[in-house]
């Protein structure tokens, strides 16, 4: 049975992930990409890309299994999968040969680049709405299902801890007590639940950056998702969480001003923050021009 609380929690995450993704994905320029300087919202409609289609699946299996069932995850992912929604190559090939060819996922997801699996951000991009459907009471339940997640699409352990790193963010977010956890202790929490690495080395990095009101040059140190890897986008996804965790809009710009991999980045902090503020938080315009949500998620 669904708990409506986790659900709506879920949600909120996805509708903050989607608006992120949409907005951010405006700005996207892969090669001599410019720096914003101003913070005008771009022309609408605005469309999600593969963050949101992926994240919407990570809701539904939540929904229809009650844990991160990786068979269903898999079948999902190949299911709705839209090679125009800006995959990467090799996560097309391994859905299309799920998909048209019964593939073994398992294998598909092992054998990427030479059998040392993928570190790329893909798994840590989907996952704020789990973080968030599971909250802050069980943040050992977050990690296991979490790194289940990942380990679809993403089996090398920086592209897994990446994901854990950004669901416990989620979940933490779900605190909106007077007690709840910000800037510092938050991501101490963080770092302590994610797998030694590089990710939590750069987690680690975030904290000493805290001070800094500059995101360029945080994300000068941290990364912006320009190499398209955990260890280069989460620990700056999470720097601007712990800065602006009751602010999706101030958290959305300073995201995007760095430049990288922008969707994925803004996709990112937006399912963080909105797992704190709600959907309430979200700028309604921002909600109205994005592009709704699939109708198979079955989301109102």
């Amino acid at each position: 049975m669904t708990d409506d609380r986790s659900l709506a929690r879920a949600v909120a995450s996805l509708r903050g992930l989607a608006v992120g993704d949409a907005v951010g994905a405006c700005y996207f320029i892969p090669l001599n990409q410019p720096l914003l300087t101003d913070r005008r919202l771009p022309p609408d409609p605005w469309f999600w890309t593969d963050d949101t289609e992926m994240a919407c699946s990570v809701l539904a299996v939540l929904r229809d299994h009650g844990r991160a069932d990786q068979n269903a995850l898999a079948r999902s992912f190949a299911a709705h999968h839209d090679f125009d929604r800006g995959y990467g190559a090799g996560v097309n090939r391994m859905l299309r040969l799920i998909r048209q060819e019964g593939a073994d996922w398992r294998e598909q997801a092992e054998g990427m680049f030479d059998g040392k699996g993928s570190w790329g951000n893909g798994a840590a991009m989907r996952v704020a709405p789990l973080g968030a459907w599971y909250g802050s009471a069980d943040l050992d339940r977050v990690v296991a299902e979490a790194t289940a997640s990942a380990e679809v699409t993403h089996t090398h352990p920086e592209g897994v801890a990446g994901a854990v790193a950004v669901a416990v963010a989620a979940a933490l977010a779900t605190d909106t007590s007077s007690s709840g956890l910000s800037g510092h202790d938050f991501l101490d929490e963080i770092a302590e639940r994610t797998p030694p690495g590089m990710v939590r080395d750069g987690i680690g990095n975030a904290m000493t950056l805290l001070p800094l009101t500059d995101p360029r040059s945080a994300a000068a140190s941290l990364g912006n998702g320009r190499y398209i890897s955990a260890p280069d986008t989460v620990p700056f996804c999470l720097w601007i969480a712990a800065k602006h965790l009751d602010d999706f809009e101030t958290a959305f710009w300073d995201t995007a001003c760095v430049g990288g991999d922008i969707d994925t980045t803004c996709a990112i902090v937006g399912g963080i923050v909105a797992s704190r503020v709600g959907v309430a938080g979200i700028p309604a315009v921002w909600l109205k021009r994005c592009e709704a949500l699939p109708e198979w998620v079955g989301v109102e």
